[in-house]
């Protein structure tokens, strides 16, 4: 969450108890245009995520694996860090010009970004994309906000597989996920597998949705299995789906629960 924000210039605060943040460094979408271009290869902490997968890649390769993903926030999401959510919602409405320069602005630098990724890792095919605040806006506001800017990032590395993350609010998002020419997605477990399929059309690979937190980490073996069992009638073809977590994995899953998962995706999805 930190990782793009800090390119901007935003002050990582680390705390001992809660995950860090990133802090606001505009008060008002005028200033956007004040806002620096930042550079992918030298600013932030982007050159220590690029030098971490390069100490560890022989090990990755060791392991029979490989980096395969270009991985960044969404335009949205990081316009939020820099301005606040609130502050950049009301702009929206308010100032809608100033909007899209800052997130033109931020889109410039995500593409700069995922290209720069590829060129350094030339294994990567795929791009992760990650913006809960699309899931904020209605539909006018999904068209005008939402789709041009992730259209073009989806497709400025030419990745064949363009995986989007939101797992707010997600109905929008996945009447749209052709239109942004997305083809994996992972929303929030509040949505039905089912009603995400009819939404999204056959061709989109589906990833969820047992709860995160409530199940995964502070439920029992019995929770999980029951969770598993609900999600996998909520839909009459398993074909393209990826079962997981309807949202992030959290912090404090035990082994006993990822096992209780694994046991019931082959107990049921067969």
């Amino acid at each position: 969450m930190c990782t793009e924000p800090s390119a901007f210039g935003s002050r990582m605060v680390f705390l001992e108890k809660s995950l860090p943040h990133a802090e606001k460094i505009i008060s008002g979408i005028e200033e956007a245009a004040s806002l620096p271009q930042p550079n992918v290869k030298t600013d932030g902490l982007l050159p220590f995520m690029i030098s971490k997968l390069r100490n560890s890649h022989e090990q990755i390769l060791g392991a029979d694996h490989d980096i395969r993903f270009a991985v960044s926030r969404g335009p949205l999401n990081i316009a939020s860090f820099l301005m606040g959510t609130t502050e950049f919602m009301l702009a929206l409405t308010i100032d809608p010009e100033g909007a899209h320069r800052l997130l033109k602005k931020i889109t410039d630098f995500i593409c700069d970004w995922l290209q720069w990724q590829k060129e350094c890792f030339p294994s990567i095919d795929g791009v992760l994309l990650l913006d809960d605040i699309i899931g904020f806006v209605g539909d006018i506001e999904f068209n005008e906000f939402v789709t041009p800017y992730l259209k073009r990032i989806f497709n400025c590395t030419g990745s064949k597989v363009r995986f989007l993350h939101n797992d707010a609010e997600g109905l929008i998002t996945a009447r749209n996920l052709k239109e942004i020419d997305v083809n994996m997605f992972n929303f929030s477990f509040n949505h039905s597998m089912g009603e995400i399929r009819e939404l999204a059309g056959p061709d989109v690979i589906l990833v969820g949705n047992i709860p995160p937190r409530d199940v995964l980490a502070s439920g029992s073996p019995e929770d999980v299995d029951s969770a598993v069992r609900k999600a996998v009638a909520e839909i009459t073809s398993h074909k393209g789906i990826i079962w997981s977590a309807g949202g992030g994995m959290p912090p404090g899953v035990t082994d006993m629960n990822i096992n209780a998962f694994i046991d019931a995706v082959r107990k049921y999805s067969a």
